[in-house]
């Protein structure tokens, strides 16, 4: 089918449909994922997502040029149940608290392909989602989720039950999960090709090696796939009257007494591993109290009756350390360049932390940044004569520049000190564009 070719629309999925959990015609369902509509907005999809290509080196911008000249015949394979969706591509990247995280890159037209299939799927089954399931969904965010357990803290359930699914994409069980997508979907042709990219394999170092287990992180479909499998958990947790919020594999429930949490950890554990088939990691999952839970990168704290929201200590952490590689003193590059790098990170950062109620932090994190700044100032100045020249350029008396330009201190120290203090001001290290994390922060709370 080529893009610029017209073709009949079909109905959209009914919400009567949806309330009563109706199955969908075999006919209908697959046309609506191979529909014109549906197709080009997946693939503006892909594109508009960028990432790295899968094992045959196709990119984002190979696949429309790829799309105009051999859909067809890719259709024609999907059609006749003969379309092999390629092994992912492993890639291991670093877990913010340690460890390793493995992601399967696809292929860009398996990408297409999912992104298409999850379109559709999405209006089936997402309307049937728990309202305490915030992870990938539409118009769902991790800020909601952080704001329902505020609220539920504020409600007096100040015991939290943090569990932790280990390993979770990589555990899920293929015939348990594809139960859960069967009880809405009863064409058999999309459930064959679910199972298909869920078995498709995974090529590391060269090496194929079989996926009989787990729906891999990277993948367009996966997020879906995710919440029907935790879906179960969702209802049972609601049936039982607890309040909670589920981001992903990201759990937590809130009670009222440590007994209650302690017996809800138990019981949640047996739902995840005798029903869902997956592993609750002991180590990681615990009861713990509301000032000390975190949340993606949240945790709270209180201030006369009112609960606020602060940044985890985690995520001040990974803040600093970011900011540490930006101001490295051997990080031989322009100043210029390197304010524009902070000040991209910070924006960006802020952006989704602004949720956070902690000025204070950000105003200590600012003059912690300042610092981390002027010493790299001082390394680049390098020699007495520069110094001096520098501070006197900045305003400092020629006696007191030539004093300070002697001084043996170590970078930090120098930094934290008078001659740089006195000289690089915060009003001036304004006006060379530095960016400040609490004016940042105030700007995007207003906006």
């Amino acid at each position: 089918m080529n893009p610029s070719e017209t073709t009949a629309e079909h109905a959209k999925v009914q919400p009567a449909q949806l309330e009563l959990g109706m199955q969908f015609s075999t006919d209908d369902l697959w046309q609506q994922i191979w529909s014109q509509r549906n197709l080009l907005k997946a693939l503006k999809r892909v594109e508009r997502n960028k990432g790295a290509p899968g094992i045959d080196g196709m990119t984002t911008d190979d696949l429309r040029p790829w799309f105009i000249s051999h859909w067809p015949e890719t259709k024609a394979l999907l059609d006749n149940g003969h379309y092999k969706p390629r092994p992912v591509r492993l890639v291991t990247i670093p877990k913010p608290g340690g460890g390793t995280r493995n992601l399967g890159v696809p292929t860009v037209v398996d990408r297409l392909v999912q992104q298409a299939i999850l379109q559709v799927l999405t209006r089936i089954f997402d309307p049937t989602f728990s309202a305490s399931s915030f992870g990938f969904r539409p118009k769902r965010s991790a800020h909601q989720a952080v704001k329902a357990a505020q609220s539920y803290i504020e409600d007096d359930y100040r015991w939290v039950i943090e569990v932790d699914l280990d390993k979770f994409f990589d555990r899920v069980h293929h015939d348990v999960l594809m139960a859960r997508v069967a009880r809405k979907i009863n064409d058999k042709q999309v459930l064959k090709l679910i199972g298909r990219i869920l078995r498709a394999g995974i090529m590391a170092d060269g090496i194929k090696q079989p996926s009989a287990e787990g729906t891999p992180q990277g993948s367009p479909l996966s997020p879906l796939l995710a919440n029907i499998m935790l879906d179960d958990l969702d209802k049972e947790l609601e049936t039982r009257g607890h309040r909670f919020v589920r981001y992903a594999d990201d759990i937590r429930v809130f009670v009222k007494t440590k007994r209650a949490a302690e017996r809800v950890l138990d019981s949640v554990t047996d739902v995840v591993e005798q029903r869902l088939k997956l592993k609750v990691n002991k180590q990681k999952s615990k009861v713990t109290t509301a000032a000390k839970a975190e949340l993606l990168g949240f945790g709270f704290w209180f201030r006369k009756e009112k609960v606020l929201v602060r940044i985890s200590i985690g995520a001040k952490h990974r803040l600093k350390m970011r900011l540490r590689d930006l101001t490295k003193r051997s990080w031989s590059v322009s100043m210029a360049y390197r304010l524009r790098r902070i000040n991209l990170f910070i924006r960006s950062w802020m952006a989704y932390f602004k949720l956070a109620d902690t000025n204070r932090v950000f105003k200590d994190l600012d003059e912690w940044l300042r610092r981390r700044i002027r010493q790299v100032f001082w390394k680049q100045w390098k020699t007495h004569s520069a110094k001096r020249s520098n501070l006197i350029r900045l305003g400092i008396k020629p006696d007191q520049a030539s004093q300070w330009a002697c001084s043996v201190k170590r970078y930090w120290r120098i930094a934290g000190s008078a001659p740089l203090t006195r000289s690089l001001t915060i009003a001036r290290l304004n006006d060379i564009g530095l960016v400040s994390l609490f004016d940042t922060w105030t700007a995007q709370r207003a906006a």
